[in-house]
């Protein structure tokens, strides 16, 4: 992850520190995530397949000022990516759900390319 250019950054945090080996980090069109210390997994979403960004904060979360902010995507390997106990989880939720849309934008996504994940279809809309 040390080569590519990194909009934001982060780690997993513990009571509000960052010592955990879970690494979170969002370019301009990627979502990663690295877990491990000695056997490292990582893990990317491209941010164009991203369809529903999610911020939970407990009390707890509060507490520490951290956050959740769940991803789903139409990924096939990680169709669901927690970026668990964050800094600034509001401010991560709107640069990401920005450079999902900008993504978007860039590959001129219509609604027709959504269809397997479920979604309805300009011709399923109902008529009021």
């Amino acid at each position: 992850m040390d080569q590519i250019q990194f909009l934001w950054k982060d780690r997993k945090r513990i009571l509000g520190m960052p010592i955990t080996f879970t690494k979170y980090a969002i370019s301009e069109d990627r979502l990663f995530l690295e877990t491990g210390l000695l056997n490292m997994k990582q893990e990317e979403t491209l941010l164009y397949r991203i369809r529903d960004i999610t911020l939970h904060i407990s009390l707890w979360q509060r507490i520490f000022r951290v956050g959740t902010v769940t991803v789903l995507s139409s990924d096939q390997t990680t169709p669901l990516l927690e970026l668990k106990n964050i800094k600034s989880p509001r401010e991560t939720k709107e640069l990401l759900h920005k450079q999902v849309e900008a993504a978007k934008l860039a590959r001129k996504l219509r609604l027709g390319e959504l269809l397997d994940s479920g979604e309805i279809t300009q011709d399923e809309v109902p008529e009021e």
